[in-house]
């Protein structure tokens, strides 16, 4: 079996989670900051937030953006649900925006036109870790007088003119999932740049308590705390925070691995003239969290067929991005009659994922290429 992917964890990570067990802070704890300094002096961030997971932290992001019921956040369709969802969580209303047909990224323009006069954000996907054009989306969201919130669950490690992604807008946010690039098993992390906002995420993100638990419990008097405003958990452990310190110091040599072999792929495949191979914009530099392949020709019937000799030859293969205004979650955007998205909906019918992992081998990598090309 070659799975699709397989986290780069070991002894390192292990040894990191039983000592943060053998010292009794296992909820979050001292750990828990000691990784959100570590990221923000990775990615040049102000404030970090270490949350439950990259949806837990884009509800925080959408928050301290002071997105509420009535207002509507632009948002690609091709992205995985969540990014959505959200949106929802607030009340608020999803604008689906159309993508480049070569980065799968919205642009500019596709943010421009679904600009509304109720638009308060506007969520930029880096999708599978490719980098969008973040000061082009950023001049059309200060037009607008509407906050710019990356979402870049896969893009730890990506770069955009020459810095890593992560310090670039008001709010940045991270996936830690076992699919992403590293990993805290679950996890993800808020990367804000207002200390004030900041600071009312981390209340908000702690049942909105007064205090932390590091704060109460290293105090020499007795404290009790308030809870002031509607709260929610959502927390990351020390355990996990642990496991994120190893990872971190992983990420540079992770990234150029993936690099490695997304090149080895691409020399493999650039021949086939039905693949649109996946390749750096202009500005940046992906960290190829997942090598996606569209398809020129053929569309969905053979891209199914394609997925399924995977199965069937014991290769892990996953589907392109959904086209989340397909979904019958979001049914109500049909419902208005705001028409199609023909970019998204390519990609989500004509576009998959091969395998990619640390330690893949030569041997399984050209497995997979000679796979594929029987099964064009």
């Amino acid at each position: 079996m070659i799975p699709i992917i397989k986290p780069w964890l070991g002894e390192q990570e292990a040894e990191a989670a039983r000592d943060a067990i053998l010292s009794g802070w296992v909820a979050q704890g001292p750990r828990v900051g000691q990784f959100e300094r570590a990221v923000c002096d990775r990615v040049g961030a102000t404030e970090g937030l270490a949350v439950s997971s990259c949806t837990t932290g884009l509800h925080l992001a959408l928050i301290g953006a002071e997105v509420g019921p009535g207002d509507d956040v632009v948002v690609p369709s091709l992205s995985f649900i969540a990014t959505a969802n959200s949106v929802s969580y607030c009340g608020a209303n999803s604008v689906f925006a159309d993508v480049c047909p070569v980065t799968q990224n919205v642009t500019a323009q596709t943010v421009s036109d679904a600009i509304t006069p109720k638009t308060k954000a506007v969520l930029l996907v880096h999708q599978v870790g490719m980098p969008a054009d973040i000061d082009a989306i950023r001049a059309v969201c200060d037009a607008a007088g509407a906050v710019l919130i990356e979402d870049a669950a896969c893009a730890i490690g990506s770069t955009y003119k020459g810095a890593e992604i992560g310090g670039h807008s008001p709010f940045v946010v991270y996936s830690f999932h076992p699919r992403k690039v590293i990993t805290t098993g679950e996890g993800g992390m808020v990367m804000v740049q207002d200390k004030a906002i900041a600071d009312r995420l981390r209340i908000l993100r702690q049942h909105a308590m007064s205090i932390s638990d590091v704060a109460r419990h290293s105090s020499e008097e007795f404290v009790f705390e308030s809870y002031p405003e509607l709260g929610y958990n959502y927390r990351m452990t020390d355990i996990q925070a642990a496991i994120g310190m190893v990872q971190l110091g992983k990420l540079s040599a992770v990234v150029s691995r993936r690099r490695q072999l997304a090149q080895n792929y691409h020399r493999a495949l650039e021949h086939y003239e039905i693949l649109q191979l996946p390749v750096d914009p202009s500005y940046g530099t992906t960290n190829y969290q997942s090598y996606c392949i569209k398809l020129r020709d053929g569309g969905r019937k053979l891209r199914d067929r394609i997925l399924q000799g995977f199965k069937d030859r014991q290769i892990g293969g996953k589907r392109g991005i959904m086209a989340a205004h397909l979904e019958g979650a979001f049914s109500t955007h049909r419902q208005a009659g705001r028409g199609s998205l023909p970019e998204s909906e390519r990609w989500t019918d004509e576009s998959f994922v091969l395998p990619m992992y640390h330690h893949m081998t030569q041997s399984e990598q050209a497995q997979v290429v000679e796979e594929l090309r029987v099964l064009l």
